[in-house]
């Protein structure tokens, strides 16, 4: 069992864990809980009802399509955007820029509109 200040506990602590604290952010060596929370919060992130357009479509994501689409919301995060249509090839996502969240997914070929509403912007994700 592992020991803090001689008392014996039934978990490896996070604090001196080699493992956690030799993960590595760009240059940087992240030795806490709070930085590596905060790298998983800058992730983009997928609703539930777009999980479900995103199954219902077909539409499969790569890493790569991944990294472009939080790439394109890292752009219009820096322009100030607050939900934007990002493009990236032949499909069209609505993202909450605030949240990083994808609201939904749709494929232009199948649109029944070529109308987006309630967007203050547009990224081509590419």
């Amino acid at each position: 069992m592992a020991e803090i200040n001689g008392i014996s506990v039934p978990f490896i602590p996070i604090v001196g864990n080699t493992e956690v604290a030799s993960r590595k952010v760009g240059k940087e060596a992240v030795s806490s809980f709070d930085a590596i929370f905060k790298e998983e919060l800058e992730k983009v992130k997928f609703s539930n009802h777009a999980l479900k357009r995103l199954e219902a479509r077909n539409i499969q994501l790569s890493d790569n399509d991944l990294s472009k689409i939080q790439n394109a919301v890292e752009k219009a995060e820096a322009k100030g955007s607050k939900d934007s249509l990002v493009m990236m090839d032949k499909t069209a996502f609505i993202v909450n820029i605030q949240n990083k969240t994808v609201v939904t997914a749709i494929p232009v070929a199948e649109s029944n509109e070529s109308v987006f509403t309630n967007i203050d912007s547009v990224v081509f994700a590419y």
